[in-house]
């Protein structure tokens, strides 16, 4: 079997999820033994001052046997956070627009206008 065929036969249903910086992909392949299994791979794209780019990718194997341990444990995950957090998302651009009015109130509260003195252009 030539490798053409090889990566035929290994690749049998895919699927992709964009995500902001992330992509998701499912794909289900085949062992030697021609039986399944899923492979998830997260690839995450990091951009330099430069403006050149890299992806950084990590791969988790999910064989026949886990599957309805894996699924059941994720149903229960995803339902937990639901559950306690609601389906807003709360973006990291969120929690620093947050910061930055509490700062921005901190200072304006604790800086006194007495502690400065007047000059004038004239006296430099």
């Amino acid at each position: 079997m030539n490798e053409k065929e090889m990566l035929d036969k290994e690749d049998i249903f895919s699927k992709v999820l964009r995500a902001g910086r992330r992509t998701y992909f499912f794909d289900v392949r085949a062992t030697k033994a021609d039986d399944y299994y899923i492979t998830i791979t997260e690839s995450k794209k990091f951009t330099e001052e430069d403006g050149s780019y890299h992806f950084k990718k990590h791969k988790i194997y999910l064989y026949k046997e886990d599957f309805a341990a894996f699924q059941e444990i994720l149903e229960e995950m995803t339902s937990f956070v639901v559950d306690h957090k609601g389906e807003e998302v709360i973006s990291e651009r969120h929690q620093k627009d947050f910061k930055k009015e509490v700062y921005e109130n901190e200072t304006t509260e604790t800086v006194s206008t007495s502690s400065f003195t007047d000059i004038s252009f004239d006296d430099i």
